[in-house]
């Protein structure tokens, strides 16, 4: 008598916005899974709205002078104050969990297109 067990699931693996999404045999959606929101995201565009606003307000005399205040890297601060040209919409989404599975912190810190639309498709928020 062997050990092994096989199971066999028919799915059809569907490619969307950079994803791999797994579709059963007859082609319907996989459920929707509950949104998880990422809190290393969030708290990164918490930061960069609030040293936006330090600097609009004058409350820094510089991005260098609140980034000697913060004690953080200069070129750390530009990266994520760059969050702040974000469309709308892909930070309204990442606050409520409904960003790309795949998105992380780190990826949204390079350099990425300015025109909104592009952002949408960079990050793979293809509506």
């Amino acid at each position: 008598m062997s050990d092994n067990l096989t199971i066999r699931i028919p799915v059809k693996l569907v490619r969307r916005g950079g994803r791999k999404l797994i579709f059963s045999p007859d082609g319907s959606a996989p459920a929707r899974i509950a949104p998880e929101p990422d809190d290393t995201i969030i708290a990164a565009l918490l930061r960069a709205y609030v040293w936006n606003n330090a600097l609009k307000e004058g409350k820094a005399a510089s991005a260098t002078d609140l980034a000697k205040r913060e004690g953080i890297n200069g070129s750390y601060m530009a990266r994520v104050m760059r969050l702040n040209l974000l469309a709308p919409d892909i930070k309204r989404d990442i606050l409520d969990g409904n960003h790309p599975k795949g998105l992380r912190l780190i990826d949204m810190l390079k350099p990425f297109p300015l025109v909104w639309e592009e952002q949408r498709k960079w990050f793979g928020f293809n509506r």
